[in-house]
């Protein structure tokens, strides 16, 4: 199965971007191959081989990631954060092996492992039970920037959704996987590097994770769950949040996320949503 990796780059990490793009090069035993975004911006030099779009705006990452999607032709789908890179140049066979094994499989989520060997962190494992990042499992969503997709999947998905620029938007798509029938996993021994970083670095971070979060439930929830879900991140979120201005942030998105358009509203099943609970993670949570 031939695989094509998408690296998006706003083209301000030139020496991380090259070795994030080496470390797919290196790859062994598999047909692959690389296409570089620039999200609005310029480019770097390139190794040799590598393909390149440059987009004429910020799209986001969604976006960006799906423009890079469309201008390759793989059976699997590789996105890889312009900062990460892979430990083991026989990662790509054994991505190749699993989703040929496997028709029904529609994505793969890698563990995240610290360079400098800190711990394994909590939240790059797709899953509420995560202190054993080591263990792999069945998952009801995946890390956007350390994933494989069946190209399959993303097209029965509709790709991920440009509209939410930043947060959330590989969860979409993972229900929208899940409900076309693909299930998802996290493979414990797939290991992408990334330096141990905070999303709150980001400056709209606490405005687009709610303002997404209100449009996952919008898009993809029956009413009743979209109710139980958005309740339970409203409390999770003021008893987890000591920042005034993060809090006023949050509530701010939340509100922008019911004032503005969604998109289409193609709810799951909820015979999905009883397969994500016996996953582990009922949408609700």
């Amino acid at each position: 199965m031939k695989i094509s990796c998408v690296v998006l780059t706003m083209g301000n990490r030139p020496a991380e971007l090259r070795r994030a793009v080496t470390s797919v090069l290196e790859q062994r035993g598999a047909d692959v191959d690389v296409v570089v975004v620039g999200n609005g911006a310029d480019l770097p030099e390139l190794p040799e081989g590598v393909a390149t779009l440059r987009l004429e705006e910020n799209l986001g990452i969604p976006e960006g990631r799906n423009q890079g999607a469309a201008a390759t032709d793989g059976d699997i789908l590789l996105f890889l954060d312009d900062d990460g890179w892979y430990r083991s140049p026989e990662l790509c066979r054994r991505l190749a092996d699993r989703f040929a094994a496997d028709p029904g499989l529609g994505a793969l989520s890698f563990r995240i492992a610290d360079p400098d060997g800190g711990p394994d962190q909590r939240r790059h494992v797709p899953r509420l039970r995560a202190g054993d990042p080591r263990r792999s499992s069945r998952v009801t969503t995946f890390l956007g920037g350390a994933c494989a997709i069946r190209r399959e999947a993303f097209a029965a998905g509709g790709g991920l959704p440009g509209g939410f620029f930043y947060a959330h938007e590989e969860t979409d798509l993972a229900w929208r996987i899940l409900d076309a029938g693909y299930h998802i996993e996290y493979d414990a021994e797939a290991v992408m590097y990334h330096p141990a970083t905070a999303p709150t670095r980001h400056a709209d971070f606490y405005r687009l994770n709610a303002r997404n979060r209100v449009w996952l439930a919008r898009r993809n929830l029956p009413w009743p769950l979209a109710a139980v879900y958005l309740a339970n991140w409203v409390g999770m979120t003021v008893l987890r949040e000591r920042s005034g201005p993060a809090l006023r942030a949050w509530f701010q998105g939340f509100g922008e996320g019911w004032r503005t358009g969604a998109g289409p509203r193609t709810p799951i099943s909820w015979r999905t949503a009883w397969r994500m609970a016996r996953d582990g993670r009922p949408p609700v949570i």
